[in-house]
């Protein structure tokens, strides 16, 4: 149940750096184009990157042979004997409350898209160019895929002209597509303040758009006369771009500004460093140690017949000095199997942290059996966190001594692994 809240909490961080980099870098410029796939990318990033993952190869632990078999303990699952904590239930009730918030949000938009479509097809309609003008009083002046939405039409009309050839670049432009993915992203971080911003920087884009288009063909003095003149009566549907909505100033004040030069472009390469260290930060891992390729549960009785070793491999453990990972009479811990999981099961505690966070998981640990029983160099391959990985190393370096390994009749050092699952009741 971890896994929601660290890919939230990650891609909430990507969403930060992200409209944190384009408000200092990207929105004075006037490459709208370039800002619009700025925007939904930066969107799109905060929902793949937290799914993807890379494993980072790590050094091999053994300078044996990779082929080399190594000694694998039985899985070992350690869960509260109270079962569910309260913090626990905390936890359920986060995730309660994050997937009904996305529930209401994801009916919205589609009970919003519904009513949009009926009201459609219950209205006047008129054919312009490629284009499809739809009247309805409940209308403000929008547009929605191929639709343009009128509350009134008069042919030949200035104002509703400049209206009209407004909507029609939101239209051609496909903007109706960014709101509705804007939602659908807005649908998953329904609780992220920045989310509000990124849907205002994305409208104002697509404003920016439009207005650029009319003043191409018309003056910016008439057309800025004419925003002062609308004024939106009432909020409207989040995924039609309404021709009034967003805030006028800014508007007027860029179609005023003068087009940023070329070379101001670079600042779009700033972002690719930016790209790479969240990928490395959240999407590579690194990898447990591959240098053993099969396993072999270690017998755990003496009357227990040890494994046979091929004259091949037998011949590359002589030539190893410290430790074997493999050897004709195996380490035995005093009691057999049943004593080793009622030693772990008296010992090993669940970390509060981790009961608290909800985190569950597997801790695969390697260690060293010793001539003398001891266990020594006790090593990490893959955990968890939230000190599962510290308390199953200090369980497994309080383990009592075992019956050393032997190697034709000689004690050896033996290398052993072993997993540990941490699973909430």
């Amino acid at each position: 149940m971890i896994t929601i809240f660290n890919y939230l909490l990650e891609g909430s961080i990507i969403l930060l750096l992200l409209y944190a980099f384009y408000v200092i870098f990207l929105s004075k410029l006037t490459f709208f184009g370039w800002n619009r796939v700025y925007l939904l990318g930066s969107l799109g990033l905060a929902l793949v990157i937290p799914l993807l993952s890379f494993e980072l190869g790590t050094g091999s632990i053994s300078a044996l042979n990779p082929e080399v078999l190594t000694y694998y303990l039985p899985e070992f699952a350690l869960t509260p004997e109270d079962g569910i904590s309260a913090k626990s239930i905390l936890v359920y009730g986060a995730i309660l409350i994050y997937y009904s918030g996305l529930l209401w949000t994801i009916s919205r938009l589609v009970l919003g898209i519904f009513k949009t479509f009926s009201l459609i097809k219950s209205s006047e309609k008129f054919s312009h160019k490629d284009l499809t003008i739809v009247v309805n009083p409940k209308f403000p002046p929008s547009s929605f895929f191929n639709f343009i939405l009128l509350p009134a039409y008069q042919e030949g009309n200035k104002a509703q002209e400049l209206i009209i050839l407004h909507e029609s670049e939101h239209a051609s432009k496909f903007h109706t597509l960014d709101l509705i993915f804007m939602q659908l992203t807005k649908s998953v971080f329904w609780f992220h303040p920045l989310i509000k911003l990124f849907e205002s920087s994305i409208h104002e884009v697509h404003e920016f758009q439009a207005d650029t288009k009319v003043t191409t063909f018309h003056p910016k003095k008439e057309y800025a006369q004419l925003l002062l003149n609308l004024t939106a009566t009432k909020k409207e549907q989040q995924f039609v771009n309404n021709f009034n909505q967003f805030q006028l100033k800014k508007r007027i004040i860029m179609m005023n500004t003068a087009k940023s030069g070329l070379i101001h472009k670079w600042r779009f390469l700033l972002a690719l460093p930016v790209l790479g260290l969240m990928i490395f930060v959240f999407s590579c891992e690194k990898g447990a140690d591959n240098s053993f390729s099969e396993v072999m549960e270690i017998p755990m009785s003496k009357e227990e017949t040890a494994p046979s070793i091929p004259d091949e491999i037998n011949s590359k453990i002589l030539d190893a000095d410290e430790v074997f990972d493999v050897v004709e009479e195996s380490p035995e811990f005093p009691g057999g199997m049943e004593a080793w999981n009622n030693f772990l099961k008296d010992n090993l505690k669940y970390p509060s942290q981790a009961r608290r966070m909800g985190i569950e998981g597997t801790v695969y640990l390697v260690f060293e059996i010793k001539t003398d029983g001891s266990v020594h160099n006790i090593e990490l391959l893959r955990g968890i966190g939230a000190g599962c990985d510290e308390e199953a190393k200090r369980v497994i370096g309080e383990s009592p001594k075992w019956t050393p390994g032997k190697q034709r009749g000689r004690l050896v050092n033996v290398r052993m692994r072993i997993p540990i699952r941490f699973q909430l009741g």
